[in-house]
């Protein structure tokens, strides 16, 4: 926010009688005008009735008044954490950025096992990671508001922070995975073009299948923070079997339909042992474990598992039969987006969680875990 040259004192918002001018955020836009990132971020109208608002009258008793209060102090039982203010759009970024990170990889294998045998699975796996990249740029940038500010994120290399290096990951495999998909042929100049390319976005296929996870650990939601050695693990094994799902929904031969399903197998297994162990992880603290088990996180993570499971099962059957192949994959694939949006509302709901914070600090861990501080019991 920036203040006008020139205001000097003058009547307040609720002054004038409207206490939500200035976007919802009490600013008089008479004295100050609302720029920057920052002021992009949806805050509702009727913010008083909102979690996590600022509330317009004091609180009527100090928090020592009330009993619960003093058995399980908080700050006035309001959230301590802005909740994240990502839309849709974020979640699906996680799953396009993933399939396609894992796609790639599996092309770059494919290519190196045998170019000519599996050049039919090659080509698929390179279309499904450019589809991907592409649909993950326009995702982010979208987020993003404006595509300057993902360019903007280029300006510098910093592998300390997790969104600078996706940025690069995603940059490098966007335009790697387009090239070696419009090269698919082999052979020529145009093939060893579109097999080096290949190779490029299968080395950063890798990461990009599980750098959002790392993204997502290192913030102060309790659910996220406290499942941090967890959460990269079940990513990477989502984005592979989305992946494997996805081209289980194309036309493959016998010997390319073979591996996927072992990849696909290999990959639901991942994800259904990962899934535990982010739920091993979170139930250290009951209350920092909640997001994970009920309301709306807690149904598509269930609704994930379900269909991990059913696409597992399936692809254990036995029999080569289209329809077989086309219900397993449409399974993973379902599971694996459930997973992205599972896990991105369990923040938001661990967020406005007003006790979450506490319980995790006074267990010794999140913050205090960082500072090294002994764990702050309750009086």
């Amino acid at each position: 926010m920036s203040l006008r040259e020139g205001d000097g004192p003058g009547p307040s918002p609720h002054e004038r009688g409207s206490p939500n001018r200035g976007e919802g955020r009490n600013i008089d836009p008479l004295r100050g005008l609302l720029e920057g990132e920052g002021a992009q971020q949806a805050v509702p109208i009727e913010r008083a009735g909102s979690e996590g608002s600022v509330p317009f009258e004091v609180w009527p008793l100090p928090a020592s008044a009330d009993g619960q209060a003093r058995e399980d102090p908080s700050y006035y039982d309001r959230p301590v954490l802005k909740e994240p203010v990502w839309k849709w759009y974020v979640p699906a970024y996680f799953f396009c950025g993933g399939a396609a990170g894992a796609a790639a990889a599996l092309g770059a294998v494919a290519q190196l096992a045998d170019r000519e045998g599996l050049h039919g699975l090659i080509t698929r796996a390179r279309w499904v990671a450019a589809l991907g990249g592409a649909a993950g740029t326009a995702l982010l940038i979208e987020d993003l508001g404006k595509p300057r500010r993902f360019f903007n994120m280029l300006r510098v290399f910093r592998p300390s922070s997790p969104m600078n290096l996706g940025s690069w990951i995603l940059s490098t495999l966007g335009p790697a995975a387009a090239g070696s998909a419009v090269f698919s042929s082999p052979g020529g100049v145009t093939g060893g073009l579109g097999d080096l390319s290949g190779m490029v976005a299968g080395v950063a296929g890798l990461p990009l299948s599980g750098y959002t996870a790392v993204l997502l650990s290192n913030t102060a939601v309790p659910v996220w923070q406290q499942t941090r050695k967890a959460l990269p693990p079940l990513f990477v094994a989502s984005a592979m079997s989305a992946a494997a799902s996805l081209l289980q929904l194309t036309e493959l031969s016998n010997e390319e339909e073979r591996i996927v399903r072992r990849f696909a197998i290999l990959a639901a297994a991942g994800d259904l042992a990962a899934e535990v162990a982010v739920e091993r992880s979170a139930a250290q603290i009951e209350r920092v474990a909640r997001p994970l088990h009920e309301g709306t996180s807690g149904l598509l993570l269930k609704v994930a598992k379900a269909c991990t499971a059913a696409s597992l099962v399936v692809n254990l059957l036995p029999g080569r039969r289209r329809l077989k192949r086309g219900l397993a994959g449409l399974l993973g694939t379902v599971g694996s987006i459930a997973v992205k949006f599972g896990i991105t509302e369990a923040g938001k709901a661990s967020a406005a969680d007003p006790r979450a914070t506490f319980h995790h600090q006074r267990a010794g861990l999140g913050g205090a875990e960082a500072t090294g501080r002994p764990a702050v019991t309750a009086p």
